[in-house]
């Protein structure tokens, strides 16, 4: 019903995404992984650890940590941590 000369809005109107709806289907994107010590985008895992870094030099560092030190990193990521 209109009120005061405005049109109604139709039901499509109402049915059309919007910037402000939170509607939306999963992305069909790989996700990406984030290194476990810089923050960096992460295209390498340890196979030692699981712990996952950005480059060379972050990999010499991880090789030097002691295994309770990697178990930590781990459950900061929210990973139950089995390191070998």
């Amino acid at each position: 019903m209109a009120i005061d000369g405005e049109a109604a809005p139709s039901s499509q109107e109402e049915d059309m995404p919007t910037y402000c709806s939170i509607e939306a289907p999963p992305s069909v994107l790989p996700q990406k992984h984030y290194c476990d010590i810089t923050g960096l985008e992460a295209p390498y895992t340890d196979p030692a650890t699981g712990l996952r870094y950005h480059d060379k030099s972050v990999y010499d560092l991880i090789k030097g940590l002691s295994t309770t030190v990697a178990k930590d990193y781990l459950s900061a990521r929210g990973v139950n941590p089995i390191v070998k």
